[in-house]
């Protein structure tokens, strides 16, 4: 779906998806919530409907069960990271995807292997779903030598270029100008990979959005700027920290294709990112996409989360995706509750066995304290992509530079 010089949605998308420009039943009720928090809440009614049914769907039946079997092992992954930091076995500042397993699997089961992800520090749940081993996932949380990071980046700075998993930014928004930068390689070496650049929904208040999607557009980029909107930005409700609640409608301003869509609705989500890769491998189109989504915790893990509703956040988990979909798999037949159970005692056997792997892995060496701080070795060549390179000796050393 190519852009049409408007912002606007896509026709699959089941819950949220809006036309930019008409008012959404979130901006017509904003004023009236009495606890100030405005559409947030009204956004949790709208994720309300049933999942997408299963009967028809053009996915395979093991697929089907597998996307269940991925949103699970994110849960209980992120629930052991959550005990094991309470248990000092991970240090640092941490953020969990509790509550946003439909968005994630959603998005990550529409890429294929050559497609990049960038994201920002809530991310675990994002490398799992590229594939990535478990047990070096929780290593490097645990800061081990056997980690993604090899120890040195922890739960913010996750990173694997063989997966094309690019991290991991702490600073928010940080992501944004790199991964359009890989568009532009990627557009540059006519290629049709796709670059998916994932953020939280504060971040399309700060200049590096606008300054990204102008470009994007501008260019033509291949890149889809996915916003998790979990409805606060830490402790800041959406409505109160942006002019435009309705996120997906800021694409508007840069005449770029749009969609708004329920975050909990696994299948839809994964339509919704179907249809923007497209956009991407065969328009060069960039897009903006949504999801409305719900965190079950804080912003990170000592975050005493004080600052939502009561009812707000009970009304949120009441959505929870997983067992919704686990019931869709019941209705069509595709499972029965054995089977529901099986992959929940096998996940729980990964999880397990990632935290024994991360504790019996070795803690890096103090002589390499500054082994990998710095990437001297890695060339600073025109239209090179992340990955494509290990260092100076693959490309002929520092001849290959002119001698620099």
């Amino acid at each position: 779906m190519a852009s049409n010089g408007s912002a606007r949605s896509g026709s699959g998308g089941r819950a949220a998806a809006q036309g930019g420009g008409r008012t959404s039943t979130a901006s017509r009720k904003r004023n009236a919530e009495p606890n100030g928090h405005g559409s947030a809440e009204t956004d949790v009614a709208a994720t309300a409907q049933s999942p997408t049914s299963l009967r028809g769907r053009p996915e395979s039946r093991e697929q089907l069960i597998d996307f269940y079997r991925q949103m699970v092992l994110i849960r209980r992954f992120e629930e052991k990271t959550g005990e094991m930091y309470t248990r000092a076995k991970i240090g640092g500042y941490c953020h969990l995807n509790l509550g946003e397993e439909a968005t994630v699997v959603g998005v990550m089961s529409a890429l294929e292997p050559r497609d990049y992800v960038f994201t920002n520090y809530r991310e675990h749940g994002y490398i799992l779903g590229r594939g990535v081993d478990p047990n070096r996932v929780m290593a490097e949380l645990f800061g081990k030598e056997t980690g993604v990071s090899r120890g040195r980046g922890g739960s913010m700075h996750l990173f694997d270029a063989e997966a094309r998993f690019m991290g991991g930014y702490a600073i928010v928004g940080g992501q944004l100008p790199l991964a359009t930068g890989a568009a532009l390689t990627i557009a540059h070496k006519g290629l049709d990979e796709v670059v998916v650049c994932q953020m939280g929904d504060a971040t399309t208040n700060i200049g590096a959005w606008h300054e990204s999607l102008n470009i994007a557009q501008l260019w033509n980029l291949p890149v889809i700027f996915l916003i998790v909107n979990n409805q606060f930005g830490m402790g800041t409700s959406v409505e109160k920290g942006s002019a435009e609640p309705d996120l997906y409608k800021k694409a508007c301003a840069y005449r770029m294709r749009a969609e708004r869509v329920d975050g909990n609705d696994l299948l839809a989500v994964r339509d919704a990112t179907l249809r923007a890769v497209e956009a991407g491998r065969k328009d060069k189109a960039p897009t903006v996409l949504e999801a409305v989504s719900f965190r079950h915790r804080g912003h990170s893990v000592v975050d005493p989360d004080r600052y939502r509703p009561r009812e707000f956040v009970e009304k949120g988990r009441s959505h929870d995706p997983i067992p919704a979909y686990g019931r869709s798999l019941l209705d069509a037949g595709l499972l029965d509750e054995n089977g529901l159970k099986q992959i929940d005692d096998q996940v729980n056997r990964i999880v397990e066995a990632s935290v024994a792997f991360a504790d019996e892995s070795p803690e890096p060496e103090p002589k390499d304290l500054y082994v990998f701080d710095f990437a001297s070795e890695v060339p600073n060549i025109d239209r090179s992509l992340p990955g494509d390179h290990t260092g100076l000796a693959d490309i002929g050393g520092a001849a290959a530079l002119g001698g620099r």
